[in-house]
């Protein structure tokens, strides 16, 4: 569930220069799409989180996923801007649900397993984000082939759409058959029987899952058309940003799991913080293609490091009440930040707009001085 919904998304989000180009978009109705799609997944989101507490992860995932892939079928084969719009609502409601309820289910598998397997888990997520951005590379070599210049541009997106959404059904007929049903998650205090009180620090956690969240959405969203524009190459050329991210986060979480249990969860968020920080600092003061690169993977690699383990830790500490609302704050962002980020684009222009989630992640640094631990056992 985790590799397939990177995978959507990843084809999506590598695609979105050429649905830009497709319809002409001005750059307010760019952020308008993003923000749609950012809008329905917060509210899906909320849905997704009390069904998952009632009936369970796993059939909110299930439910999910035709959502999600007929909502990016939808948004690539629009044939006019409304009719995107309407395909990121869907795509949004799809991958809100999906969002809470697979990070809710992973939390279970570790505290099953009883050690760290977070990373490994969101390493899967990376790994389809990869495929669905290397998707849109693969596409663009075929279109220089005889006989398939239709695929070059926007051209190509009615394929990539019916791709990913081959992939969402496939995944849910094989999930249904396959992945073992957890019991709903409790936000019930088991010994008075009304509701947990929140702990202080779960906020301290939704502000820093603010502050990465805002960092990978823009990563995600913007990484292509940022080395587009800046680095003044052709779209598919572009792609190398979310590319080089997606390669990056998914490297450093097939380690992350390892690195928890040598270092600690906080130690690992401390040092990605440093990484994404700086990466977005180099992508904000050069316009040269190796810099963008390097700027992007150096995103990856800190981002890949400090969303596996701030869901962990938020798990730990309040089960799956907590859990959720970390997950809230930290999709939100997510899908609603770029939009933000998008007019600060318009305002600023794309690189000087970059400094913004440098800042964040920044602030995200001092937050983890006091970030509370996780359960001990699963570091040991």
């Amino acid at each position: 569930m985790f590799a397939v919904n990177g995978l959507v998304i990843g084809t999506y989000a590598a695609a979105l220069p050429s649905l830009r180009d497709r319809h002409q978009m001005t750059d307010w109705q760019l952020p308008a799409v993003l923000f749609t799609l950012g809008v329905m997944g917060i509210l899906s989101m909320q849905l997704g989180g009390r069904l998952a507490d009632r009936v369970g992860a796993r059939t909110v995932v299930l439910a999910s996923l035709p959502l999600l892939g007929i909502g990016v079928l939808g948004l690539c084969l629009a044939p006019a801007y409304p009719l995107a719009l309407v395909g990121a609502a869907l795509t949004g409601l799809g991958n809100g649900a999906i969002d809470v309820a697979m990070n809710a289910y992973g939390v279970q598998v570790e505290q099953a397993r009883r050690r760290p397997v977070m990373s490994t888990l969101h390493a899967m997520w990376s790994l389809g984000n990869f495929a669905g951005a290397g998707l849109v590379l693969a596409t663009a070599g075929l279109a220089t082939l005889p006989g398939l210049s239709s695929l070059a541009g926007a051209g190509a997106l009615p394929l990539l759409g019916g791709l990913a959404c081959a992939a969402a059904l496939i995944t849910l007929l094989v999930l249904a058959r396959v992945a073992p049903a957890a019991a709903p998650l409790s936000h019930h205090d088991e010994q008075s029987g009304g509701r947990a009180k929140i702990p202080a620090a779960a906020w301290l956690l939704g502000l820093m899952a603010i502050a990465f969240g805002l960092g990978e959405g823009t990563a995600y969203d913007w990484s292509s058309i940022h080395v587009t524009d800046v680095a003044q190459v052709a779209p598919t050329t572009g792609a190398l940003g979310l590319t080089t991210v997606a390669a990056a986060m998914f490297l450093i979480r097939l380690v992350g799991d390892r690195l928890v249990t040598r270092f600690g969860r906080r130690a690992v968020v401390r040092v990605g913080g440093v990484c994404a920080a700086v990466g977005y600092l180099l992508v904000a003061i050069s316009s040269a293609l190796p810099v963008l690169v390097v700027g992007w993977a150096l995103v990856g690699l800190g981002m890949g490091m400090i969303a596996p383990q701030v869901y962990a830790v938020a798990g730990h500490m309040g089960g799956g009440r907590v859990l959720a609302l970390v997950v809230t704050f930290g999709y939100a962002t997510f899908l609603a930040g770029p939009a933000v980020v998008g007019g600060l684009v318009h305002l600023l222009g794309i690189q000087h707009a970059m400094f913004v989630p440098a800042a964040l992640l920044m602030g995200l640094l001092l937050l983890a001085v006091v970030m509370p631990a996780s359960d001990p056992d699963l570091e040991q």
